[in-house]
């Protein structure tokens, strides 16, 4: 779920303080937390905040997008989660998507978003960027304790008769918040910028060990900082004492531009001063300076400029990704205990159920509400409580006696893997079942909290579904017993009221529990839309639903393993093995076969082969692969259908606890992949480290799968073996 209630608003809920129109403006979902944000804030991992207006007003595209995903990945790099900030019809999103980023770049209608514009904006669905001000708000709301920005705004030239003084400073000595940034532009007034930095209240410290206060372009400005930090440790301390006091106002880290970059910066910074001179002889004033100057020096200097504003903020980004490395180990240690928000407002132990209660209320509420029609996956398929029984021995003594092992409760499903994994993968993807009005549901509602829950319907009447799985001492599944009626109930009605979003849906996945008229009527939707779309089989006995008609011939890709395939080809009456081999070569080789006549109408079958990987069945692409994206399929294309086998990310067999989720982590990583526009190996592998980290989990879906985990760059740090590729 994205709704992300700051404890503000938690309070306000549990004790009723708040009227309520402030309750509808909760429900309504003003502030969204990406799935990757916020798991990484309930772990206690470092996060960084990045504002939107460089991307929305600050460079053209596609340059804007290059340097947001640049600056993202300077982050993730060095051990932080991005969360980039800006405003998407009318919300404020904390973490944005490749698409939203992608969406605010090439806007031309983006609104630069600051404190004075946020309720404007919101109030009439608009979408922008927002300012150093703007993000600051958004930051402190997630609970984010370090943001990171090129440079802020301060007090401009002239401002005793102007009054033209940034809302950034106003907002710094009013949030709990560290900023880093390379100080103000030389543009501004700095002297006076430092004074009213004291004057709100905020703590100001030059980052390397000099006390000499960068000005942006430039490493010296003149001005003396109040105070020094030698490095990310350093840093650390000093936010972390600002933070447990929670005195209500921040911290300004500045960073001069790196040593490499100063004497371009000290090039651009000498077309500043001719620029503002230039303003003062034409008699430019006002909001009309900043603009002014920022083209003339980027004439002067011949676009020197954005290289030098370029490496700023890369080495910014760095700077406060250690920083927040830093200061999440401190809080992890024990040695702070604020995350920068007020401790009055925290909920007290006694009352942890009560604000689980309220979670589950905001989450029936928004129900209710219309969800945005945004470009995202959207997953239809089953949810149940997982009773999970793994035996000690490898032998069980039968006839009624009590063997040896452990019992858990845990949550699966098919539909829920997908989107759990998605989810943690930062896909978002809308999640459609069933739910039972009963207490098993409130447990389900719990521990999803991270996902968007809001097509589950709770239904009177009916159970929750529920699944015992018997494991052995190894991890395999011996024998399983469920109750998914409730599946059954996941109705076309059902559907209707979401096929908007359907229609608009990056990615639709639907799993085998659902009855044979729902696939058959979401299919139809997402043919005529040209939305890809994912069939996992779930089980032998299931697996055979889109294939009872032509239903079959409009899924892009299905998932099954080599027992599903056979399930499939009896349905279609084809001829089958009567025995699936258990060797590589057999199994690769059975595998083949029954995939090569689907091939006609689909894009591509992935056959899951367990410890032996997986195995990709398709169109070859002009890179001598199997092509996975959907969209390039004419284009790039031989027509010639060609298998990859990827062996599976090794791991030892003592580490595995369980293997029922394994499937869906690999399907998630892949589509997530996918949806990242990321190569068929680097998809398929990303898939198969997600697959590796639920194998060592007792969960189906491990909550180590996350963005920080699962990556190109996580790829790329394995030593894999190379694919085996063939024509088919």
């Amino acid at each position: 779920m994205f709704l992300k209630v700051s404890s503000y608003w938690r309070c306000s809920l549990l004790h009723g303080t708040r009227t309520s129109f402030s309750r509808k403006y909760l429900h309504d979902n003003v502030l969204r937390i990406h799935p990757c944000v916020q798991e990484a804030l309930a772990d206690g991992k470092p996060v960084v905040a990045l504002e939107s207006t460089i991307v929305t007003h600050g460079m053209p595209y596609p340059d804007n997008i290059h340097m947001a995903k640049e600056v993202e990945g300077i982050v993730r790099q060095n051990g932080s989660v991005p969360a980039t900030v800006g405003v998407l019809h009318g919300r404020v999103h904390v973490g944005l998507s490749d698409s939203e980023l992608d969406f605010l770049a090439e806007s031309k209608e983006a609104v630069k978003v600051s404190r004075r514009d946020l309720p404007y904006v919101l109030s009439k669905g608009l979408s922008g960027g927002t300012t150093v001000s703007g993000t600051i708000i958004a930051a402190q709301k997630a609970g984010i304790p370090i943001f990171v920005t090129g440079g802020i705004g301060g007090v401009h030239r002239g401002a005793e008769t102007s009054m033209d003084v940034s809302a950034d400073l106003t907002e710094l000595g009013r949030t709990s918040i560290a900023v880093v940034s390379a100080g103000v532009k030389s543009i501004l007034d700095i002297g006076r910028t430092l004074e009213y930095l004291e004057t709100q209240g905020i703590c100001v410290a030059s980052f390397g060990g000099s006390r000499e206060f960068p000005a942006f372009f430039s490493p010296q400005s003149g001005f003396q900082a109040p105070y020094t930090v030698r490095d990310d440790k350093e840093a650390a301390e000093l936010i972390a004492s600002a933070l447990e006091l929670d005195m209500g106002s921040g911290v300004l880290i500045a960073v001069p531009i790196p040593a490499e970059a100063a004497t371009a910066g000290q090039e651009v910074e000498e077309a500043v001063q001719q620029a503002l001179s230039e303003a003062r002889d034409h008699k430019i004033r006002g909001k009309k300076v900043t603009p002014f100057v920022l083209q003339r020096v980027n004439e002067l200097t011949g676009g020197k400029s954005l290289k030098a504003n370029l490496a700023l903020i890369r080495n910014n980004a760095k700077v406060g990704s250690l920083i927040a490395v830093s200061l999440s180990k401190l809080r992890n240690a024990g040695c702070w205990q604020s995350v920068g928000v007020s401790r009055k407002h925290s909920a007290p132990p006694e009352r942890e159920e009560a604000t689980a209660s309220v979670k589950e209320q905001v989450v029936s509420t928004l129900k209710e509400n219309p969800i945005p029609h945004e470009y995202r996956p959207v997953v239809i398929g089953g949810i149940n409580v997982d009773f999970v029984a793994k035996a000690s021995n490898a032998k069980l003594v039968l006839g009624g006696q009590t063997n040896p092992g452990r019992v858990y409760q845990t949550f699966g499903g098919v539909g829920r893997n997908l989107a759990d994994g998605l989810s943690r993968l930062g896909k978002a993807p809308l999640f459609i079942s069933a739910l039972g009005n009963d207490r098993l549901a409130e447990s389900v509602l719990r521990y999803c909290s991270h996902m968007d829950l809001r097509g589950i319907s709770r239904l009177q009447g009916h159970n929750t579904a529920t699944y015992c799985a018997f494991i052995t001492d190894q991890g395999e599944l011996n024998l399983g017993l469920g109750d998914f009626d409730i599946h059954q109930q996941i109705t076309v009605n059902h559907l209707l009221e979401y096929e908007e979003h359907i229609r608009h849906a990056a990615f639709l996945c639907i799993d085998g529990n659902l009855p044979v008229s729902t696939i058959k009527y979401a299919c139809r939707i997402a043919k005529q839309y040209q939305v890809p779309v994912c069939y996992e089989p779930t089980d032998q006995g299931k697996a055979s639903k889109p294939f009872m008609s032509d239903t079959w011939k409009e899924l892009t890709y299905i998932s099954p393993n080599l027992l599903e395939l056979r399930a499939i080809h009896q349905s279609l009456g084809n001829t089958v093995p009567q025995e699936i081999p258990s060797s590589l070569e057999g199994s690769l080789g059975a595998a083949v076969t029954l995939s090569r006549p689907l091939l006609e109408h689909l894009h591509c079958v992935v056959v899951t082969l367990g410890a032996h990987g997986v195995l990709l069945c398709g169109q070859r692409s002009r890179d001598q692969t199997v092509s996975l994206r959907p969209g390039i399929r004419r284009q790039e294309q031989s027509g010639e259908l060609y298998a990859a086998h990827y062996p599976a990310a090794p791991i030892a067999k003592e580490e595995i606890m369980n293997v029922s989720g394994a499937g869906d982590s690999l399907m998630a990583g892949i589509i997530a992949g996918i949806l990242s526009g990321c190569d068929t190996t680097t998809s398929v592998r990303m898939g198969l480290l997600c697959a590796r980290l639920s194998l060592r989990s007792q969960h189906p879906i491990s909550k180590q799968i996350s963005c920080a985990n699962v990556s190109p760059e996580h790829v790329d740090a394995e030593h894999w073996p190379e694919p085996r590729q063939w024509d088919m």
